[in-house]
């Protein structure tokens, strides 16, 4: 089983929560089976998309997708979500919150 946590930046934002909440009901509950199948280490709709970021394809509308990074073989961290129509700027966005995770967290293991 895997851990899910969203990444909360310094400020207290959540780009996925934020993301999340604006969904309507249908697309909200293809995200969640989705978020489901991660947990339980189905990840194969997942693709690697550089500098340790992956993004997680859901077949449903626009063409959704959840953004995260694994710390460890079992723990995600979810840094944002978003549709095929903008997927290069959330693309970047992503890869930039998981250097932020990351710096983070070797300040944290000091």
């Amino acid at each position: 089983m895997i851990e899910i946590r969203e990444y909360v930046d310094a400020e207290g934002r959540s780009r996925i929560a934020r993301w999340f909440h604006r969904l309507d009901a249908r697309a909200a509950a293809k995200v969640t089976a989705g978020l489901v199948r991660i947990e339980h280490a189905n990840l194969s709709n997942a693709k690697h998309i550089g500098a340790g970021v992956s993004e997680y394809r859901i077949d449903f509308g626009p063409g959704y997708r959840i953004y995260f990074g694994m710390d460890g073989p079992t723990l995600v961290i979810l840094l944002g979500g978003g549709t095929k129509s903008r997927q290069r700027r959330d693309v970047e966005a992503a890869k930039d919150l998981w250097r932020e995770y990351k710096r983070w967290k070797r300040q944290e293991d000091r």
